[in-house]
Formats: structure tokens, sequence, C-alpha cells
């Protein structure tokens, strides 16, 4: 896509996500529900997602949360867009939402010990990180866009929320602001290849899973806590948990860290990110 058809199409997502929120809601289930009908792989990925990891839910229950997932996708244009562009009055005074635990990160945070704040790809990460940056500091780590032009708004944006952002292959940064006492939002949960993983079970299934994390945290001795996010009533919860693995070797933290996160997952599955390709390096034959 060329800069000049992005900035027509940036330029009108601002104007979409400068609308009232008690307007963006019904829009953006029409959005979704739109996508839903549309033939998208990324639909395709989630529909095969689903049925991978909910075997023992029956085909009803499974298409149910296919459908909501995809037509709640709808809102991602909107959050990610409050996330980027709106300012913090605004937020706070048309985003309900209410953040359990962060007390105890607070107090890590002013006893300078450096802290790994894990969470899992919720559709509304974007505005997670945000609403969690309005009220205490964290770092994070991301994938650069394939665009330039993109990947400037993408870190101007979050950029309102963190106080500094390096790509995820940059792990001296990382290291190196774990050890200075910041506190660093990592989401493991995404297939990077093989070279850097093992292969552990995530919802009963073979998975490629980062090993970077369990080196980190020995290498920083760093703490580690984790970051649940669920909407419930149009009130997004932002519950932050103190991590207590068995990190006794690096198999058995990557195997107790991803259950962990799927139980978090299983309590509201239509809000996760099915759209990667979570498996592609253990059974990418059910993509094809």
């Amino acid at each position: 896509m060329n800069n000049a058809l992005l900035i027509i199409l940036i330029a009108f997502w601002r104007a979409l996500v400068s609308l009232p929120r008690f307007l963006q809601l019904p829009l953006s289930s029409i959005i979704g529900f739109l996508i839903y009908i549309t033939a998208l792989k990324r639909n395709k990925f989630s529909k095969v997602n689903i049925d991978f990891c909910f075997p023992n839910k029956s085909q009803l229950e499974r298409n149910k949360i296919f459908k909501s997932n995809i037509i709640l996708s709808g809102r991602v244009i909107f959050d990610t867009g409050i996330a980027w562009f709106w300012s913090k009055k605004r937020i706070n005074k048309s985003i309900r939402y209410e953040i359990n635990g962060l007390e105890d990160l607070l107090r890590e945070q002013n006893s300078n010990k450096g802290v790994i704040l894990f969470f899992k790809h919720s559709l509304h990460l974007e505005l997670d990180a945000r609403i969690l940056g309005m009220h205490a500091e964290i770092y994070g780590v991301e994938r650069k866009h394939n665009s330039e032009y993109f990947q400037s708004i993408q870190r101007k944006g979050r950029l309102k929320s963190m106080k500094g952002i390096v790509d995820r292959k940059n792990t001296i940064r990382f290291i190196k602001w774990l050890k200075d006492g910041k506190t660093l939002l990592y989401a493991p949960d995404q297939d990077y290849g093989m070279k850097k993983s093992n292969n552990i079970d995530f919802f009963n299934r073979p998975a490629a899973t980062v090993s970077a994390p369990y080196k980190i945290i020995k290498k920083t001795q760093c703490k580690t806590y984790f970051l649940n996010s669920y909407v419930k009533e149009d009130k997004l919860f932002l519950d932050i948990e103190k991590l207590d693995l068995n990190d006794i070797d690096e198999i058995n933290f990557s195997r107790n860290l991803n259950k962990y996160i799927e139980d978090r997952i299983r309590l509201n599955p239509n809000e996760y990110l099915w759209q990667h390709r979570r498996f592609k390096s253990t059974h990418r034959k059910i993509y094809e």
C-alpha cells in the first residue's frame, strides 16, 4: 500500500475515532458483522484456532465463540484509535474501566524492582496498555510494522502510554530496562518460529513457545506479574496478578506460563486475538 493511500485511510480512521463512544459501540458491531460475513483469511485462522483449541466443546459452542470473536474485532479499529489518538482526559471521561492490583505493581516500582508484566493478546490490548500507562510507568516490546509510515504512527501512538518501546529482537535493551527497575509489558503467546522457542503445549497442543522470558528473568532477577484484561457490561477490567510459577527450569516455567495464559483465555475466549497462526510451526497444515 503506497503512502498516499495510507495517509488518506489514517485520516479517515482519525475522523471515525473522533465519534463519541456511544456511537462507536453500535458502529463497531456493524463493522464486525461485515467482517464476519466476508471471506477473510484471518477469519479462517480464527475458526481453525478455536476449533483446534476447544475440541471438547460442541460445534455450536465453537461457532458461537467464533462469531462473537469476529464481531468484537470490529471494536479494534476504535479501541486502538482511542489508545493512540485520544487524550487522557477524554479517555477518563468516556471509557469505563477498573484496575485491580495496581497497588502491588506500584509498590514494586517504588522499590526500584524490575517487573516483567506478561499479558495475552486480547482484541483490546492497545487500549489496555494505554489505560495502564496512565497510572504506572511501563515499557513495551513490539514487532515493527512493514510500512515505515504506519510504523511511525504506531510508535507515536504507543508512546502515549509507554515510556519506551523496543523491537522484540533487541533483548539487550529490555534486559537493561529491567535491571534499572523498569516495568516491561511482554506477550509470549505467539509463534515466532522454533529457532528460539521450545515445543510446549498450549491448549493441549504442541506450540512454539519463546524461551526468552525465562532467560531474561534469571539474568535480571526481576519480578513477574500478569495483566489479565476483559470486558464486562461494556466496562474494561485490568487485573494485575502476581505470578508465582515453578521456574526450576526453562521447560517447566514455559509450560506453567502457557497454562496460566490458557486459563485466562478460557474465561473470555471471544476476546482473544485468535487471528494469528499460533500453531504455524507445529501444525502448519491446519491453516492450509
